[in-house]
């Protein structure tokens, strides 16, 4: 974890989740996915090591919605076939 995550701490989970937040958490993981650098795994956004927090609050709420991670993988991908 980034000194800055320890004194941030981690991102609140919403109370229940939406489908607005499922769309939240989708985004957030695909926009800070991770890249190999030279001292290790960063987040392509922020160059935070990998995790970040806002890929790993991502993560939480579709782990909160109980989605799988081919689920996961299908929404990413689904996603980024739009962003085209």
């Amino acid at each position: 974890m980034d000194s800055i995550d320890e004194i941030l701490g981690e991102l609140p989970l919403p109370p229940y989740v939406t489908a607005e937040d499922i769309g939240f958490a989708v985004r957030a993981l695909t926009v800070h996915a991770v890249e190999q650098w030279p001292d290790g795994p960063r987040c392509r956004n922020d160059r935070a090591p990998h995790p970040c927090r806002l890929h790993r609050w991502g993560r939480r709420v579709l782990d909160q919605r109980g989605l799988t991670d081919r689920q996961i993988r299908t929404l990413i991908a689904e996603q980024e076939a739009t962003r085209r």
